[in-house]
């Protein structure tokens, strides 16, 4: 068992070491952009105020419960093994990177942007990226005013719980229907996009439909995200796509750790392979 506990300590320590040294790059590069090429601040995710009270009450009540589970889960998790915290922070940078570039919708109060929840998600659970996207948004909100604090609960529910529970179980039912990791991975990163601005959807016709239609309200609002965000979701999908591949052909015991149900048999094939 101490052997077997050593091996695999030695095998995340160098799959932390390939992600520092490849993906940490990828980042920086994003980063280096997003530094000398600005973009104007538009009212990203749900702008502050747009709200009532009474609704960014009621999200914040359920975005609490996914916070808390999300907490326990990466307490537990890195108390088994602190080497999966570099893990977790890179994959809280990814969030904030890929969904800190906006483009307003401007009859929405809101703007389409990328989301990076479903794509982290799969690399440390859907609890543990939904904690990751809630920091991202609050360090947005606070330091960007992309977002708001009044709207940090909605914004939660649409794009952190949202988008990593729909990528994560559209990747993991297709693993287990035996689908291509890329055409999982590709799923989970369209699905994830496009459940975070449906429910975003879903949050501003709820409240702002007053005596009118709130299916009608909902309608518009999705309608009105639809130009950008049905490409947006697409490249997200490619995108998640290609990272997930990438991940597995060099460290698939990364995918094993987190979702062991779908990759198992993958890892296995592999060696028998070689």
């Amino acid at each position: 068992m101490t052997y077997k506990r050593k091996r695999y300590s030695e095998t995340l320590k160098k799959s932390i070491h390939w992600i520092k040294n490849h993906v940490a790059l990828a980042l920086a590069l994003v980063l280096g952009l997003f530094i000398l090429y600005p973009t104007p601040v538009y009212a990203m995710h749900i702008a502050e105020g747009i709200l009532p009270a009474n609704w960014a009450a009621i999200w914040y009540g359920i975005a609490a419960v996914f916070i808390t589970i999300g907490v326990i889960v990466i307490r537990r998790r890195t108390k088994e093994n602190k080497r999966l915290m570099p893990l977790f922070g890179l994959a809280g940078a990814a969030i904030f990177l890929i969904s800190v570039f906006p483009i307003p919708v401007p009859i929405s109060g809101t703007s389409s942007h990328p989301v990076g929840t479903p794509l982290a998600a799969i690399l440390v659970g859907p609890f543990v990226s939904t904690v990751l996207g809630a920091l991202a948004l609050l360090i947005q909100a606070l330091f960007l005013a992309h977002g708001g604090l009044t709207t940090w609960g909605a914004n939660i529910i649409s794009m952190a719980v949202a988008g990593s529970f729909v990528g994560f179980s559209a990747f993991l039912l297709l693993r287990r229907l035996n689908a291509p990791i890329a055409v999982a991975g590709f799923t989970a990163g369209i699905l994830g996009d496009w459940a975070t601005y449906a429910v975003t959807s879903f949050e501003l016709a709820s409240a702002l439909h007053g005596s009118g239609s709130l299916w009608g309200m909902f309608g518009a609002i999705a309608i009105a995200f639809a130009p950008t965000q049905l490409p947006l979701g697409i490249m997200e999908g490619i995108f998640t796509a290609a990272v997930v591949v990438v991940v597995y052909q060099r460290r698939p015991e990364l995918l094993t750790h987190v979702i062991p149900l779908t990759t198992k048999p993958m890892v296995s094939t592999v060696k028998e392979g070689n």
